[in-house]
């Protein structure tokens, strides 16, 4: 299956990306946003993951949101969207004969949404009902504590969705003008892959998007590593099982350590074969879940240890992950290790690009993030080139004690004890 691409830009600015594939069915039509909750001001946390919401409540040709999804459900196809500290998508897939009306539906949605007042006040309680189910799940909760432990009051550690309480306040001027600055064309991306060419996507996409404006958008405050959160965030509830996160604070995407991080969190916490999951889980049956991870942002990001445990072993727990993940910062990987974990991770890499969605997202992603498509070549090639040496220097650089932070969502949680374990 091809992965190559094409990319033109239009006269406003905004970059067409597609990527054929003769073969498939199928039509992912993607629009990227380079807008996430980052970008906000304090008072309007949470409003671009807001406006997501309010795109799909009608415009003049399309008046309701029943309207909107029965042209894309009605074809068998599926729409949806979603926002993150960076970034917004809203994406669609159909059959590729009705690629024109997927297109034109994403366009409609992105210039013309109403944004009536009386549709922002019927959703405002979704987005609260939302924003109230991430917080009673415990496996959620954690991991949003985990953030704010690690990135502290700044806007690269506040929730995507905000607050309920800030979203109460939030009125229609305050979405048309975050449009207005943000909604231009040289900060979107369009991505489309599937059985389509890229001048098709042209002929359409020029006349449905001319009407974005272009021109600059406002800069987006940096990551200062000063500000952190409290060292332990916990939450006692009356459950039966503790969900722990480990985190510690990293560098961001463009880092040249992120393919030995690439292979150090393989080793680590990736999949059954993992070191962690072999301790943690098959030699001490601590966990049923434990496994490891990093998100990035342009300029930072976390990396993070995950469990699930009884109260009674929570302690062991974190320090038996500690001590797993240390063992990576003194102690070469053996070769064959190694060659396991390059090869689990270059084989997840590629089945993860097996459809038109996934290759639509990923150069839609990549545009918006990096101004910049990695080929999977050049991805395979820097991860074949790690050594040993290179994962035990990355583990150094980031694994210090004095900078990891952990949170805990559970029955009874003591906070000095969670402390006390970190060491």
């Amino acid at each position: 299956m091809a992965a190559t691409w094409e990319l033109s830009t239009l006269p406003n600015g905004l970059r067409v990306v597609t990527t054929p594939m003769p073969s498939t069915q199928a039509v992912s039509v993607n629009l990227f946003v380079g807008v996430g909750s980052r970008s906000e001001p304090q008072r309007l946390n949470g409003i671009t993951h807001f406006l997501e919401h309010m795109v799909f409540k009608g415009t003049e040709k399309r008046p309701d949101a029943i309207m909107i999804a029965q042209e894309i459900e009605g074809a068998g196809g599926t729409l949806n969207a979603y926002t993150n500290k960076e970034y917004t998508c809203y994406w669609n897939i159909v059959p590729f004969d009705r690629f024109a009306t997927a297109l034109d539906v994403e366009a409609d949605m992105l210039l013309h949404s109403k944004l009536e007042q009386v549709e922002i006040d019927r959703e405002r309680t979704v987005v609260q009902q939302e924003l109230k189910r991430n917080h009673d799940n415990p496996g959620a909760w954690a991991g949003r504590l985990i953030g704010l432990a690690v990135y502290g009051e700044q806007p690269s550690g506040w929730d995507v969705g905000g607050s309920v309480e800030l979203v109460q306040e939030m009125q229609r001027p305050d979405f048309v003008s975050h449009i207005s600055e943000w909604y231009k064309a040289s900060n979107i991306v369009l991505s489309v892959a599937g059985n389509v060419t890229h001048q098709q996507v042209l002929d359409l996409a020029g006349p449905l998007f001319e009407g974005l404006q272009p021109g600059g958008i406002p800069t987006v405050t940096p990551y200062d590593p000063a500000v952190t959160g409290p060292r332990v965030m916990c939450e006692s509830r009356e459950i039966d099982q503790c969900t722990l996160f480990l985190g510690l604070p990293i560098f961001g995407r463009d880092d040249p350590d992120r393919f030995a991080l690439r292979i150090m969190n393989d080793v680590l916490g990736a999949g059954m074969s993992s070191r962690l999951f072999r301790e943690v889980r098959e030699r001490r049956g601590l966990a049923y879940s434990v496994s490891s991870g990093y998100g990035y942002l342009a300029d930072a990001g976390v990396f993070n240890i995950s469990a699930g445990v009884n109260r009674e072993q929570l302690t062991e727990t974190i320090s038996v992950c500690i001590d797993e993940a240390e063992r990576l910062a003194t102690d070469l990987v053996p070769d064959d290790e190694l060659r396991k974990a390059k090869d689990h991770n270059l084989g997840r890499f590629r089945l993860s690009l097996e459809t038109a969605f996934s290759l639509g997202q990923r150069h839609g992603e990549l545009l918006i993030t990096k101004d910049e498509i990695e080929s999977i070549d050049d991805v395979v090639a820097q991860v074949e080139a790690i050594t040993a040496e290179d994962v035990r220097a990355v583990a150094q650089r980031i694994l210090a004690r004095g900078k990891l932070h952990a949170s805990v969502v559970g029955p009874d949680i003591n906070v000095d004890e969670v402390e006390a374990a970190l060491g």
